[in-house]
Parts: C-alpha cells; structure tokens; sequence
C-alpha cells in the first residue's frame, strides 16, 4: 500500500503560511496517464527562479509506502530539458521512515536551482517535479538494523 496524503494544517502553517484557504485548494500528486511512471508535484504558490538562484520549495505532501520500498522524486523531463533546471541534489530519495517522523510529519521539500540565462516563472499549479516509486533490494550481509528515524534528518 501507498499514498500521498497533504500535511496537517498546523505544519502547513510551520512550514509554509497559515491559509486555510491555501491549504484545501492544493492538489495531492496525480499521474497524467495509465503508463506514467511518476506522480507529478503541483506548486502550491508561484515560484519565480532568477538565473544561478537556488529555491526551497514546499510540497505540502507526504507519503506512505512499504519497507522495502523507496520514493525518488525527480525533476519532469520538461523542466529540465526546456528551462534548465534541476534538483540541487538531483535525484531525491525519500525512504519510508521519513513518513510522520517527529519533526515535520514527513514533509517533502524540492529544492530547485536555474541553470539558464533566464529568469523563469511558474504559477501554482504548475508540475515541475515528479515522484516515483520503486522497490529496493538489501545485501545478504545486511544488519539487521533496530534503529529507527527520530527526526527529518
């Protein structure tokens, strides 16, 4: 089993800003067809990116998924490839521990950099990153681990 589901509103508020009307218009990620691999990430307010700027930008999503499962989220194709910009980290990997963690609820950020000439804007709704699920395999050697994520770190 996995899902997207919004943050709470008292993180919305943390996190981003307390709007209520905000919170209840944005939209939890959605696949544009039966044979897309990733969830594309719609931007709650507009972004503008100046060019060399690096953004943070909040999601107001987090996610649940099984153990031996990993969450990447990635720059859509387009972003990249038409505006040139990408994820600071490139590829991000959320693991399944950080869903509800203590610090703030599991909360996914992207954060964006503009490699162009160019300063571009993008309005709320707007996908410029995408989420794809996969499962993850372990080594025969592996420990078995009892630790478990206490904070977002």
């Amino acid at each position: 089993m996995r899902d997207f589901e919004k943050i709470s509103f008292e993180q919305f508020c943390k996190d981003i800003k307390d709007d209520r009307k905000l919170y209840d218009s944005y939209k939890l990620p959605t696949r544009s067809s039966s044979k897309t691999a990733g969830y594309d990430f719609y931007l709650i307010e507009d972004v503008t990116l100046n060019p060399g700027e690096i953004v943070k930008i909040p999601t107001g999503i987090k996610a649940y998924y099984g153990e031996d499962e990993v969450l990447f989220l990635i720059v859509r194709s387009s972003t990249g490839f038409k505006y040139n910009i990408r994820l600071v980290n490139q590829v991000g990997v959320i693991d399944a521990d950080y869903y509800n963690n203590s610090s703030n609820e599991g909360h996914m950020f992207v954060k964006l950099q503009n490699e162009s000439d160019n300063v571009y804007t993008f309005n709320a709704g707007d996908r410029l990153v995408q989420g794809i699920f996969m499962k993850y395999l372990t080594t025969d050697s592996d420990l078995n681990l009892e630790k478990e994520r206490t904070s977002d770190k």
